[in-house]
């Protein structure tokens, strides 16, 4: 075929794909299709929101098709990028399925579809390249058929997006192993120089990469930041100015409990919003997806979760409460809006405990030598394969950073995922410390140019364009830098004060325990199965979430590293009584025990103490330390949380003997929760010493 003739064909296709008769490719559309499908190359494509990179690979997957070529695989990071893909392929004329862990019952279709040779795309999560079945049964025979690989979101390739998806890495082992001109595709709208430079070497030989790189100046972008004092301002301008931000859009937050405490308090308020996270069921993501394109909400409230490949091309503000931390993400997220219109909003709320966020995220996330040893030394220590829940009864190390931990050995090449859990493979494996000091340094560079964004006196979208390593970059001529500050700054008094009240709220629940984690038995706890009913901790509460963003702050600033112990503040000691004061329990307490505490005893005694004067009931005192106290720290699994505590407390004899007398519940007072076992280990002990039932209070919930 000629490239005249794929020309003519390909803006055919185009056309059918666009809905428009008049639709013409954009600069480097069709060098990148040409790439493909005449020089089966191996192509990189960097180009901003919008530019129409799927349209490259659905284009070329047709012609390649029509060539005879078999199906393209189009690895994709997120549920909603992979429906919006299918839609899209839809219009084209392509036929397009997915595998991922939503559609488990249309999976046998799926295959037989692939056997028919009646699938024009297959859109596939990194993941499932490493599900045991499907990489034995169904890669093989998909790699001997493969017509072109595309790979998505492709900067997750690279360090950069190592912590969100480190299956990307194993793309690259992959890419290696693809038959001999089969072309390959790397897409993506949010890299610098380093990363194209290493996304192109993980595609193929230096040299032989084809990189079609523009600029990524988004014209429809109005960039503004406007830096308010705190929590209850800024949520008080989104009260008092959401209706005034053009049609509907995206509000973004750090954090879980602030995007659902934030839509909670746009709701109440009348506004017609839906919080979206990485916690909300799929259906409701879903659900919410759909209504914010069809204009049926004002905005969703939303985490990270909703990002990569959302598409709403008239998506009319963007707007962030607290800022992510690098240019980047930032880039990446403020892509959602103005894709097909002339006008879109972008503005920044910047808060003083974004740092602190930030650092929190990006160590969490960084595994540890210990805890790699830990894992290896475990597996290599068991005859056949340990399932995760077997491991992490094996190691201390929770369920979510276990999994991403063992992923990052797989790619490593260290563990494998088997039928039954995970082995050792027994090849040498070595802490990468210089490559994870890398990438933190350059975690903290990325953190203090989104500082410099916020604060830069010169233009936003040229300052976003520099730090991308984009030598187009230009001053924009829109943001509140080029043209002066577009957006309102005051906040009406009625909407700060609605702020200040919901920021006021107070009273987390907590869940009572009702299983013993399994393995147990492997830290010398002799428990299993259910928890007695006898010995359960009735529900509970606690003042706030240390994530909240009302009392959340000042409890941050109680339980940082260096904080110095106290006891409670006026402020702090009403707000505790004032749990106790909307808890809807179904017995009143009759008396007060506190959890000892080596690290806050005057907080912790000062708030029992408190509560007691404030309910007029007894204070019994505090459970003793037994054989040294608790164990551990904060962040290991439930059976090692649970092994550091179980022998820590004991009741001494005179608040046994109390304990004998009352006739209602006793009120449980410690200073933080994370895992609960320390209550839930100190209320079975109190049930047992005769206590009727135990209400735990904490002063904070840590997640």
């Amino acid at each position: 075929m000629t490239d005249t003739d794929t020309r003519a064909s390909a803006a055919q296709i185009l056309r059918t794909l666009v809905g428009r008769d008049d639709a013409e490719f954009h600069d480097g559309q069709f060098e990148a299709i040409s790439a493909l499908v005449d020089a089966r190359r191996r192509a990189l494509v960097v180009q901003r929101t919008g530019w129409g990179k799927s349209a490259v690979y659905f284009v070329a997957t047709l012609l390649l098709r029509r060539q005879g070529a078999g199906p393209t695989i189009l690895v994709s990071p997120l549920l909603a990028l992979m429906r919006d893909q299918i839609a899209a392929a839809e219009r084209a004329g392509v036929r397009a399925v997915a595998i991922n862990s939503t559609n488990a019952h249309e999976w046998d279709d799926v295959r037989q579809q692939l056997a028919n040779d009646e699938v024009d795309v297959l859109l596939v999560s990194p993941e499932r390249l490493n599900n045991p079945s499907f990489r034995e049964t169904q890669l093989p025979e998909l790699m001997r058929r493969v017509g072109m690989l595309v790979v998505d979101e492709a900067h997750c390739i690279s360090d950069w997006g190592h912590d969100f998806r480190p299956d990307y890495r194993r793309l690259r082992d992959l890419i290696a192993e693809m038959p001999a001109g089969v072309p390959v595709l790397a897409t993506t709208a949010t890299a610098n120089s380093r990363v194209v430079q290493d996304v192109a070497e993980q595609l193929g030989a230096v040299g032989e990469v084809l990189t079609i790189r523009g600029p990524l100046a988004r014209a429809s972008l109005r960039l503004g930041v406007l830096r308010l004092p705190d929590a209850r301002t800024r949520l008080g301008w989104l009260l008092s100015h959401l209706t005034e931000l053009p049609g509907s859009g995206i509000i973004y937050s750090l954090t879980v409990a602030g995007a659902e405490d934030t839509a909670r308090l746009l709701r109440d308020a009348g506004h017609n919003v839906r919080a979206y996270t990485g916690q909300t069921d799929t259906g409701e993501r879903e659900e919410s997806e759909r209504m914010l394109k069809a204009n049926e909400v004002k905005a969703l409230v939303a985490t990270s979760a909703l990002g990569m490949g959302f598409d709403k091309p008239d998506l009319g503000f963007v707007l962030h409460l607290g800022a992510p931390s690098s240019p980047v993400a930032y880039y990446q997220q403020v892509g959602r809006a103005g894709r097909a219109t002339a006008n879109a909003d972008v503005l920044l709320l910047p808060g003083l405990e974004d740092e602190a966020i930030w650092t929190y995220f990006a160590t969490a996330s960084m595994p540890s030598e210990a805890r790699a040893t830990a894992v290896l030394d475990a597996l290599e220590a068991h005859e056949g394969p340990l399932s995760t829940p077997a491991l992490e009864s094996r190691v201390d190390i929770r369920r979510t950073p276990l999994e991403l931990l063992l992923k990052v050995l797989d790619v490593d090449g260290v563990v494998r995922r088997v039928q039954g859990g995970w082995v050792a493979t027994g090849h040498p494996w070595v802490y990468d410390s210089d490559r994870y000091e890398r990438i933190a340094a350059e975690r903290v560079a990325e953190q203090q140019h989104m500082i410099e964004y916020e604060r830069t006196d010169g233009c936003r979208m040229e300052y976003l364009q520099t730090s991308l390593d984009d030598d187009t970059a230009a001053p924009c001529g829109r943001c509140d830098n080029c043209a002066g500050a577009w957006y309102p700054a005051d906040v009406l008094d009625a909407a700060a004060a609605t702020a200040s009240s919901s920021l006021d709220r107070v009273g987390v629940p907590l869940e009572p325990r009702a299983q013993w984690p399994t393995g147990a038995d492997r830290v010398g706890v002799p428990a299993k199965g259910k928890i007695a009913v006898s010995d359960w901790m009735l529900e509970g509460r606690a003042l706030a979430r240390l994530t909240d963003l009302g009392w959340g702050g000042t409890l941050r600033a109680i339980f940082a590293p260096n904080a110095v112990d106290a006891p409670a503040s006026p402020a702090l000691l009403a707000a505790c009584v004032r749990v106790l004061g909307e808890w809807p329990w179904e017995e009143r307490p009759s008396a007060v025990v506190s959890v000892p505490s080596r690290s806050r005893p005057q907080l912790v005694s000062s708030v029992a103490t408190g509560l007691a004067d404030a309910g007029r009931l007894p204070y019994l005192g505090s459970l003793e330390l037994a054989d040294g106290g608790p164990t551990g720290g904060p962040g290991g699994n439930s059976a090692y949380r649970l092994g550091g505590v179980w022998n820590g407390f004991a009741v001494s004899p005179a608040v046994s003997a109390a304990l004998g007398t009352l006739t209602g519940p006793v009120l449980l007072v410690d200073d933080l929760a994370d895992s609960r076992w320390t209550l839930t280990v100190a209320s079975r002990l109190l049930r047992q010493a005769g206590a009727p039932g135990v209400l735990p209070f904490a002063l904070a919930l840590r997640a």
